[in-house]
């Protein structure tokens, strides 16, 4: 499958654009660590393009991502996809075995949480954004309250990236490249 095809897969099932930008903003903190590690850039970037592109049809922790597998086996989506995008939902019993599978949960949630810290900057800006924002802001738990910060500790300690002193700078980093894209170019002064 191609990046395109994906694309056109997510908007076939995604009507909600935030949403698409969350699948977005993890394809780009896949790429970012496929590079790192030397890995396969466009695999790891499919994934995180994918892993949510059942959740409007499949809301709930019982169904998402268990029910959308079948979509994806019939779209000739290669396997190793499927089994990450399995694993990152803690309901399936998949474990997360390969570096791209933690990964894909490593990255899932924390860029939502820099996506709404970079919303509230007066700049409205990833690109002036610094992990000590982030921080400062995760201490504060009113913010983005329903965000679950032991489980994206738990998720960077598996992928083996500590993070405060790498993951949020790598995923920030990645995030960056696509600002445009993600409406996050602010207006820095």
């Amino acid at each position: 499958m191609t990046r395109e095809e994906a694309l056109a897969l997510v908007r076939e099932y995604i009507k909600n654009e935030n949403l698409v930008k969350h699948m977005l903003c993890v394809e780009a903190a896949m790429r970012f660590y496929a590079e790192k590690y030397g890995q396969d850039v466009e695999l790891w970037g499919l994934t995180g393009l994918l892993h949510d592109f059942d959740w409007e049809i499949h809301p709930t922790a019982e169904q998402h991502p268990a029910e959308g597998a079948p979509i994806l086996r019939q779209r000739g989506v290669d396997e190793v996809i499927v089994r990450a995008i399995l694993s990152h939902g803690d309901n399936t019993g998949i474990p997360r075995e390969s570096l791209m599978e933690k990964a894909l949960t490593a990255c899932d949630e924390i860029t939502g949480l820099i996506t709404a810290v970079a919303l509230v900057r007066p700049s409205r800006s990833i690109l002036d954004l610094e992990p000590s924002a982030v921080k400062k802001k995760w201490k504060d738990k009113a913010f983005a309250a329903g965000t679950h910060r032991g489980e994206m500790e738990k998720a960077a300690e598996e992928f083996g990236v500590d993070l405060w002193g790498e993951h949020v700078g790598n995923i920030i980093a990645a995030m960056r490249r696509i600002a445009p894209e993600l409406g996050l170019v602010g207006s820095i002064d």
